[in-house]
């Protein structure tokens, strides 16, 4: 079970590089999923996650306020809605159902980033804030 966990653990920090480029594709989710499977596949796996450049600092922000700044909240619902936007044109061929469908997750996660993430400040350092 541990090199299932594992593997899923790479695979979801690969989505989350995915999406850093990608809009409307999630990249701290991603990067939460990785580290509940390598927390119970791999430590060392957890530890790289937790001390990456790129990727920890969204994991770090997010195990200690469980939130998004109003900011990142703002940046993932454009982002996201973008995306949402180019899939739906994208599906204009595959017929009403499937940009219904499109636009229905895309609202599901709207709600959930509004409604389940809850809202948290922006913390100030020396260092510009980035939200991913």
């Amino acid at each position: 079970m541990k090199t299932i966990y594992a593997a899923l653990g790479i695979l979801s920090v690969a989505m989350g590089i995915v999406g850093v480029f990608v809009p409307g594709m999630p990249t701290t989710v991603f990067v939460i999923a990785a580290s509940y499977l390598f927390a119970r596949s791999s430590p060392r796996l957890d530890r790289w996650l937790e001390r990456n450049r790129w990727l920890g600092p969204s994991l770090r922000r997010f195990r200690e306020t469980r939130g998004m700044p109003r900011r990142a909240k703002v940046l993932a619902l454009a982002s996201m809605w973008t995306g949402v936007s180019a899939g739906i044109y994208a599906l204009g061929g595959a017929g009403v159902a499937a940009q219904m469908a499109a636009a229905s997750l895309g609202v599901i996660g709207t709600a959930t980033i509004l409604f389940a993430v809850r809202t948290t400040a922006a913390r100030q350092s020396g260092r510009a804030f980035v939200s991913v």
